[in-house]
């Protein structure tokens, strides 16, 4: 079986250029992929720290965990109110999206945990789902249906700006389940990853917070005998190649919006992020487990862990 995987994600087209295949090369180190853990419920938003720890989340089981440099695995926070997205801020907060309706920033040493957002016009969000800290402190997430009251608290299925001040904008409206979102290394363009339409949304950044008009990506491929389903998390790395994750596992695109390779996992991957020694681990998060693969690619690492 681990062969198998191996083999799937060396695959390349034989129509990419040359540039392409060496942003494939650059993908993998080797296709070794090692099991942290098999028996979770639903394992979403993988983040790393300065530290060299790895954070994700169970979503139906209320927690987060916590895996440490030496391998150690234990629950971080719970309850989490069903925490989704994850992201280090750099100054030793982890912010996530509370699917029970609020952004918040927990305090990696106390434990304390700090509502940044939790109403927009007077309601509750939805269902907060992914996010993406830039460099000023203020915060891009995503706020779908997935797991929801009924009716609907937000009307919109929408992305969310909040700034480092507080305030509160909606910047990106009219998407299907808008789910996975990042920026680019140069923070110019936020990338949005709905997860009920095959296509990928880029949308270039004017100023934190304020957006242009967003365009077409890539779209994703497609399992067989389906059309318009779409991605889940996604990362980046320091070339800007988006690691996007689908039904088919991780689907791998060039700065350009190019498909480079897609990267097998022995379940459906949900999210994932760089992490581990010199930032050259990819963690996926994939249903009930959780896998780490070697790159040769190095994460991105956004101005907000560098302080």
């Amino acid at each position: 079986m681990r062969k198998t995987i191996a083999l799937f994600s060396m695959l390349v087209a034989t129509t990419l250029s040359s540039t392409h295949l060496a942003a494939e090369d650059n993908a993998a180190a080797d296709t070794k992929i090692t099991t942290i853990g098999e028996k979770f419920e639903f394992t979403e938003g993988p983040a790393a720290d300065d530290q060299g720890n790895i954070y994700f989340t169970d979503i139906p089981a209320n927690k987060i965990y916590q895996l440490e440099q030496a391998a150690k695995l234990s629950v971080f926070l719970e309850p989490s109110n069903h925490c989704n997205g994850l992201m280090y801020n750099g100054a030793g907060k982890l912010y996530a999206c509370e699917m029970d309706g609020r952004l918040v920033a927990i305090d990696l040493k106390t434990k304390e945990v700090t509502s940044l957002a939790d109403k927009y016009e007077g309601n509750r969000f939805n269902a907060p789902n992914d996010l993406v800290i830039d460099s000023t402190g203020g915060v891009y997430f995503t706020d779908p249906h997935f797991r929801a009251p009924d009716p609907l608290p937000q009307k919109e299925l929408a992305v969310y700006y909040r700034a480092a001040d507080g305030k509160v904008t909606q910047v990106v409206t009219g998407l299907k389940a808008p789910n996975g979102v990042i920026l680019s290394h140069d923070e110019k363009m936020l990338y949005v990853v709905p997860s009920m339409q095959k296509e990928m949304m880029a949308y270039p950044v004017e100023a934190p917070g304020k957006l242009g008009e967003g365009k077409v990506f890539c779209s994703l491929a497609q399992p067989e005998g389906k059309d318009n389903i779409g991605g889940d998390g996604l990362a980046i790395d320091n070339e800007g190649n988006l690691y996007i994750t689908s039904g088919l596992g991780v689907q791998v695109f060039s700065a350009a919006g190019k498909p480079i390779t897609t990267l097998k996992f022995p379940q459906q991957p949900a999210n994932c992020a760089f992490g581990g020694p010199g930032n050259h681990t990819l963690y996926v998060t994939a249903r009930t487990g959780v896998y780490s693969m070697p790159t040769k690619a190095t994460g991105h690492v956004f101005a907000t862990a560098k302080k």
